[in-house]
């Protein structure tokens, strides 16, 4: 049977369902930036430490480690509408907390990595029912350009909301920068409240019993298991760049949180830059040219940043490091959904993202030790030398060929955002071209 073609990079946005809710992921991943860069500016300030430092990225990462694989679980078992709600209204109320804390003064390094963590968890409890949730929004041919907008959304987000995360440091305190994202979970909130999916009957399982299925499904799958191993060394690497970046412009080029935020926003613009075309490479070239390139790039910024003495150096390591960012990371994550079974896709997801994000909080840790012991330079060059050795994985685990492991997903087009208790389906022409 000839595979459906896929529509252009944009396709996607003529599924109504898709479009409200990438609409809305882009503000709540704006307030989430503004967040995560205000957190790690105010570390700065709280202690010299560079792994205290590090550790606000890690807070964020290190849940999905943690909880990643019962979280795939929770998705699979449950609703996963109601699962992101129920934990985006979670993360609502911990960064109000953190508004209320920062504005009477309250927040240490302890009470900050605390509640930062709390975020983290949230966020791990989301990410897998948030990710296969994608299938339920557009057709199957458009879902690879789906997950590169998803993607788009979190670096637009990435580009604007340190500098605005910054301005309202600088202008107000960490506290308003705080109360902006706890506002921005709330537009998310009401569109998953109105959209109506179509019904979906979960084949519920005992928790462990849950995730064995997953692991042994994930264990068996050579493909998988490439992707995972990919990842794994892919985000250990590459976590260096983000968790010493606030050290970098607060110490080494002894910037405001305005730079901070501008730093961060370089590397947003690259990732934007890079996901319009990334799908496109892929279909070209192929997962491994794309994953390998994006490593060497990495590898660029890495090496940029870590002899950057003025921040125009500093902009462009973060320009090649976002660039690289979304090629490898969207490239992963689609390799990961077109080899994982409806019913067991939230277990696999949740196993990648715990791989992944799990090694990039590890990394961050490890990073931050290495900054204060021998130097950030020092740290930055020993990270572009860890991806440097990861591109002997195109050897030893070279990303799944284009059919290789590949699922049949049988998917409809996209339903509406309604009030109504029945899905309205939308079924867009898209062109005949080619949050998670």
């Amino acid at each position: 049977m000839a595979q459906p073609r896929a529509g252009g990079a944009l396709a996607p946005f003529g599924y109504p369902a898709f479009r409200a809710i990438w609409t809305a992921n882009l503000v709540s991943n704006l307030g989430s930036t503004i967040q995560a860069a205000a957190a790690a500016w105010l570390m700065t300030e709280l202690t010299r430490s560079h792994v205290l430092i590090a550790l606000v990225q890690a807070s964020s990462t290190l849940p999905i480690l943690l909880l990643g694989l019962f979280a795939g679980a929770i998705a699979d078992n449950f609703d996963r509408r109601r699962v992101m709600i129920a934990a985006q209204t979670a993360m609502l109320v911990v960064s109000a907390v953190l508004a209320v804390m920062g504005y009477r003064g309250a927040l240490g390094p302890v009470s900050l990595l605390v509640l930062t963590l709390m975020v983290g968890m949230g966020t791990a409890i989301n990410q897998p029912a948030w990710q296969a949730s994608v299938r339920l929004q557009v057709g199957k041919a458009d879902l690879p350009q789906a997950i590169a907008l998803n993607a788009m959304s979190n670096n637009l987000a990435r580009s604007a909301g340190p500098a605005l995360g910054g301005v309202m440091i600088s202008i107000w305190s960490v506290s308003v920068a705080f109360a902006a994202n706890a506002l921005s979970y709330v537009g998310m909130l009401v569109v998953l409240a109105r959209w109506r999916p179509e019904a979906r009957r979960p084949d519920r399982q005992p928790m462990l019993q849950s995730i064995k299925v997953g692991l042994a499904f994930c264990a068996g799958s050579v493909p998988i298991r490439k992707v995972l191993l990919r990842g794994a060394m892919y985000g250990f690497g590459a976590s260096a760049l983000t968790a010493l970046m606030p050290a970098v412009a607060h110490d080494t080029l002894a910037g405001t949180e305005l730079d901070y935020g501008l730093m961060l926003g370089s590397f947003g613009v690259g990732s934007i830059v890079n996901a319009l075309w990334v799908s496109k490479a892929r279909r070209r070239y192929g997962a491994e040219a794309v994953v390998s390139g994006a490593t060497v790039a990495f590898i660029v910024a890495l090496m940029l940043m870590a002899r950057s003495t003025a921040l125009p150096a500093a902009l462009v390591a973060g320009f090649a490091g976002g660039s690289g960012w979304v090629a490898a990371m969207t490239s992963l994550n689609v390799a990961m959904q077109l080899r994982s079974p409806e019913a067991i896709l939230g277990r696999c997801l949740s196993l990648y993202q715990a791989v992944t994000f799990g090694s990039m909080a590890i990394g961050a840790w490890v990073w931050g030790a290495l900054a204060d012991q021998g130097g950030l330079a020092f740290a930055l060059h020993m990270a572009a030398g860890w991806l440097g050795l990861s591109l002997l994985m195109r050897v030893v685990a070279p990303m799944p060929r284009r059919e290789e492991g590949r699922v049949d997903v049988v998917q409809e087009p996209g339903q509406s955002v309604s009030q109504s208790s029945s899905p309205a389906s939308a079924t867009p022409t898209t062109p005949e071209t080619g949050k998670a």
